[in-house]
């Protein structure tokens, strides 16, 4: 039960996020950015509770049964319900960011490949779509995207993502609202669901020209 919902509350924001959910696991399906059963996509409800995409399903085929409610550590609050084994890289942004809303993750083949062959962070410099991101105003800017290392214990990779912001937070800019595991996807984040897809695809655009760059550079 969700702290200090109204009879009824639960249950209209759990179908409003659903709906969101489902429309943008389609979008990011048309760009191929959620191949198989890859990505995931989660809307805080409130201070403990998150809608997020059950483990193991397509996200361009959602249906509601395809999204559950898990508490602010990840866990499912229905019995039987199986969240993604990254819940917890979800439940680290909303941990760290109170303004985040809505958490997207994809596997593009430009995240992919681009993370592969670069160290520490993606640097993006001088592209428009760089407004897209917080104190950004124009494209005579730049971003150090933070690549890190996958890992299967995810406690773990969150603990390297949260010693990134750290190292991130006292920089022009700040934190940079998204990151890149190495060899897997970028997650990026916004106060809402429109705003996180904003994010997603200008920066999908961004690496896609930087692989692009880089292969007519050879």
């Amino acid at each position: 039960m969700l702290a200090r919902a109204r009879p009824g509350a639960v249950a209209e924001s759990l179908t409003a996020a659903t709906e969101a959910i489902i429309a943008a696991g389609r979008r990011m399906d048309r760009f191929g950015w959620v191949p198989a059963t890859a990505g995931n996509i989660s809307i805080r409800l409130s201070a403990t509770g998150i809608a997020i995409t059950r483990s193991g399903g397509h996200k361009g085929f959602l249906d509601s049964s395809g999204v559950i409610l898990v508490d602010a550590e990840g866990r499912p609050l229905t019995p039987g319900d199986r969240a993604s084994a990254e819940t917890g890289l979800h439940c680290g942004i909303y941990r760290r960011f109170p303004e985040a809303g809505a958490v997207l993750h994809g596997h593009s083949p430009a995240a992919t490949v681009l993370s592969r062959v670069s160290g520490d962070a993606i640097r993006l410099a001088g592209y428009e779509l760089l407004k897209a991101f917080p104190g950004l105003p124009t494209h005579e800017a730049a971003i150090d995207l933070p690549v890190v290392a996958n890992d299967q214990d995810i406690p773990r990779l969150q603990g390297v993502v949260e010693a990134r912001w750290r190292e991130a937070a006292g920089q022009p800019g700040g934190v940079v609202p998204g990151y890149v595991i190495r060899g897997h996807g970028v997650y990026v984040w916004a106060a809402d669901m429109p705003g996180a897809l904003t994010r997603l695809e200008a920066l999908e655009f961004m690496l896609a020209c930087e692989l692009e760059q880089r292969r007519i550079a050879r």
